[in-house]
């Protein structure tokens, strides 16, 4: 397994420069020439639709869109490679439904730029696939359900095709119910065989791009990530994708890489969690040579509010903004003062309208509440089973328990994923 290296903007070496260019408004679908390097653009984890402590992320979210679109505009990729979680929830709200109608229309028709684009483990497979065939006329190639074969979107130039290849997010019991094989057991082996079935059919030696949503092994996690998996089942190695010559990914929300970079997550639009504060959003442009080589540029993505924790007393907070910072930004208050505040919340929000969260450090937990919460990195689900049972009876529970537990949560899950 590859090092993850949070935030690097070059992932390794490649024998031409990445050029900024003119920016243009509806013109052709671009023409590569032999002396020019394929051009991608990856992003992914829209959540389009998104709530965050109360405040609705739709104008937020159409604010950094629009910059994606700007960069488009710029740079002339050959596609943009989306993937997965393009909505927060299985039915998304309608802003969010005609934001994204916006987006593709703006992209597809007024830029003449192919997608990519493949449902994760928050979106409605189904409802994100609705329309696929006519889209595609239009250069919109949305892939919700997992098919048994995978055919890929072909773009090419001077040197050839490159095959890029649709991955949805699906559960295990989905894959296994799609190949016919009863032997995939967890997210790792239904990968491997997805994987297996691809390499096995397309051409060697041609160029070729995985579009997935996983967890690979060792990724930098944040805490607006739904698990897929909570009996210790949902990740993929990095080697998996080794017959790539890029895979970019979707579903972890910090942009990070494996792999020498061959395998890229480009990184949520927004910041969507406290523990998100220190990414630097923005999108992934992908160069890609005659050989397959890839050259990567980070391109930030400015927010309409960012968000930001602020630390001291009531007093000096209320004080204001220091020089370049925002009023509007969301923020966590951390107040040191050790005293309790009539209406601190009200108070603050006079100054900063955009106020989601005060923290008191100072009022400590008790070490029943550390022991028993749920947090990214601390127990997991079935760890969390594990200790109350005992706690609760003197005794762990059985093999059998805990296997009926994982299937029930399981279940659960899945029927959120409609209900949500």
């Amino acid at each position: 397994m590859g090092q993850f290296e949070p935030g690097k903007a070059i992932l390794w070496t490649c024998p031409f420069p990445i050029e900024r260019r003119r920016r243009v408004r509806m013109m052709p679908a671009p023409v590569r020439s032999r002396e020019e390097p394929m051009r991608f653009l990856h992003t992914a984890d829209w959540h389009l639709g998104r709530l965050f402590h109360g405040f609705h992320l739709t104008e937020d979210q159409a604010h950094v869109l629009d910059q994606l679109i700007d960069v488009a505009a710029d740079a002339r990729p050959d596609a943009i490679l989306v993937a997965g979680d393009i909505y927060d929830r299985a039915i998304p709200p309608a802003e969010a439904v005609s934001l994204l109608d916006d987006v593709l229309e703006r992209i597809a028709i007024g830029l003449k730029i192919p997608l990519v684009m493949i449902a994760g483990n928050h979106d409605s497979p189904e409802r994100l696939g609705f329309g696929a065939r006519i889209l595609r006329s239009a250069g919109v190639h949305v892939t919700g359900t997992l098919p048994a074969t995978i055919d890929p979107v072909l773009f090419a130039d001077d040197d050839g095709p490159v095959h890029v290849y649709p991955v949805p997010y699906t559960e295990p019991a989905g894959v296994r119910d799609v190949l016919g094989r009863d032997d995939l057991s967890d997210h790792q082996t239904a990968m491997s065989a997805i994987v297996d079935g691809i390499a096995a059919r397309y051409p060697k030696g041609e160029r070729s791009i995985l579009v997935g949503h996983a967890f690979v092994a060792g990724g930098m996690e944040s805490e607006s990530e739904r698990p897929l998996s909570i009996g210790g089942a949902g990740t993929v190695d990095a080697g998996t994708f080794a017959p790539f010559d890029y895979t970019a990914l979707g579903h972890l929300h910090a942009p990070q890489q494996m792999a020498g970079g061959r395998v890229r997550y480009s990184g949520s639009l927004l910041k969507y969690s406290f523990s998100e504060i220190p990414h630097r959003k923005g999108i992934s442009l992908i160069e890609m040579n005659a050989r397959g080589e890839c050259a990567i540029e980070d391109i930030p993505l400015t927010p309409r509010h960012d968000l930001r924790r602020v630390e001291g007393t009531l007093d000096e907070i209320l004080r204001g903004p220091q020089t370049g910072e925002s009023a509007d930004d969301y923020l966590v208050v951390r107040l040191t003062d050790k005293k309790l505040h009539l209406n601190a919340m009200g108070r603050l929000r006079e100054v900063y309208p955009n106020v989601l969260h005060i923290e008191k450090p100072w009022l400590e937990e008790t070490a029943e509440t550390v022991r028993f919460r749920a947090k990214p990195g601390g127990l997991s689900d079935v760890e969390l089973l594990k200790s109350f049972y005992e706690e609760t009876t003197g005794a762990p529970p059985s093999d059998a328990q805990v296997r009926l537990f994982v299937e029930t949560v399981e279940r659960i899950r899945l029927q959120e994923r409609e209900a949500d």
